[in-house]
């Protein structure tokens, strides 16, 4: 069992038309500033949710990189003159005014985006959430069509639910669900050891998780929709979940039977599994690539960990894909670029630290994303240009957020427990 936890330990470490606003946009490389203006009633009695709603509009304002935000606060009335309770030296070029309204569990929004210049209304949607504690997501999706609407370059990852599994005590850890700022959290599973949750489709509607309460390791798929659980596969040793195809039929599994961590491929509809990788060391960690005809996996093959790939054959030839350190224990892969987690010595940062490098397969291209602390299970977006991971600072865990294209990184501390593994 000792030798199990210690591979789980470092498995952890592996991982309208045209318009003036339009025109305002899309000039030279001036970013349009922006302010958000709140126009909710006086009478809505929750105003620590609305103060709640304001910081996120602001901020994921601030995290899609396409505006200079004016985060001061300003109260005004949804239907008011686009003058209204704005100050001149601001001078924003455009103004996002939202107003809630809550009827028992329910909560909607209203979003009005206007032309600051002249008055005239860019766009106005309803967005309506039938629990009122999914309020991010709400708001997540007024930026979207914000975005969208200007034209602008997209950011529609903030919608995607994050699965991560969080460590509450000595072998226990739970399966949560929450937006990408962890604003909204719901535990899914609780009770003993759960680790290492994955998707199991584009649609987010189940999830794959590792359970070690039983007599041997147990994969188990969580249905979101019908609220149910079913037992995938056990087995002796490690089990783990790494990747799910895109049709959703086939799983990456890293399994030890013996006692030996392999790559192995299992198909959901057959119940059968391929053994793909051999070695008298640790293989863990397969992810698709190369639109699913090969691998790339983490293997100690030249006595550190390093990230490889092969095809999808057991005698297939194993391929090094990183030459740069000598400790890179987990990664993520996008069409030609991967970032992976490299342990690196003492430095003016302190400690023992893991950093975040990306790099081209195609190119020598390698940029360094992460300075200071334990930066590892990274994750790209699905459009590859956001990339989510974990990081330990000074006893505290958080979810980073790295935007490649504006080069800016958040963070979002996790208040009680710690970040295991994660998935989005």
């Amino acid at each position: 069992m000792k030798k199990i936890l210690l591979i789980l330990i470092m498995f952890s470490l592996v991982l309208f038309g045209y318009d003036a606003t339009i025109d305002i946009v899309k000039k030279g490389d001036m970013l349009p500033k922006i302010m958000v203006q709140d126009a909710t009633s006086e009478q809505f009695a929750d105003k620590l949710l609305e103060k709640k709603m304001f910081k996120l509009l602001v901020g994921d304002l601030k995290i899609s990189a396409n505006f200079i935000v004016n985060d001061s606060y300003v109260k005004t009335s949804y239907e008011g003159d686009y003058k209204e309770n704005f100050q001149s030296d601001i001078a924003p070029d455009l103004i996002a005014r939202y107003k809630l309204e809550k009827q028992d569990n329910d909560l909607t929004g209203y979003m009005k985006l206007i032309n600051a210049k002249n008055g005239s209304i860019v766009m106005e949607s309803t967005y309506k959430i039938s629990n009122k504690k999914r309020y991010p997501f709400l708001a997540h999706r007024m930026i979207i069509d914000i975005n969208n609407k200007l034209g602008l370059p997209s950011v529609d990852w903030m919608q995607r639910f994050v699965v991560f599994a969080k460590y509450t005590g000595k072998k226990k850890s739970d399966i949560v669900v929450s937006d990408y700022t962890l604003s909204y959290q719901k535990t899914i599973v609780t009770g003993g050891l759960n680790i290492f949750p994955k998707w199991a489709n584009k649609k987010q509607s189940a999830f794959y998780y590792s359970s070690y309460n039983g007599r041997i390791p147990t994969i188990y798929k969580v249905d979101l929709i019908k609220g149910k659980r079913y037992k995938i596969i056990s087995g002796k040793g490690m089990l783990v979940c790494s990747d799910v195809s895109k049709d959703g039929n086939k799983l990456l599994l890293t399994m030890a039977p013996n006692d030996q961590p392999d790559i192995y491929l299992y198909n959901l509809l057959t119940k059968r599994k391929e053994r793909l990788t051999k070695f008298g060391g640790i293989d863990v960690s397969g992810n698709f690539i190369d639109n699913e005809t090969r691998i790339a996996f983490i293997s100690d093959r030249l006595g550190y960990p390093n990230i490889f790939a092969k095809r999808l054959n057991i005698n297939a030839p194993v391929e090094q894909l990183v030459y740069q350190g000598k400790n890179n224990n987990s990664f993520s892969a996008y069409e030609n670029y991967i970032v992976f987690s490299r342990r690196e010595g003492d430095s003016e940062f302190g400690k023992n630290s893991f950093n975040l490098y990306l790099i081209s397969t195609k190119t020598e291209y390698i940029r360094q994303l992460t300075a200071t602390g334990k930066n590892y299970f990274p994750r790209f977006a699905n459009k590859g240009e956001t990339i989510m991971f974990i990081k330990n600072y000074q006893r505290q865990s958080a979810l980073g957020l790295i935007r490649l294209y504006s080069n800016k990184s958040f963070l979002f501390p996790l208040k009680i427990g710690k970040i295991q593994s994660l998935d989005w």
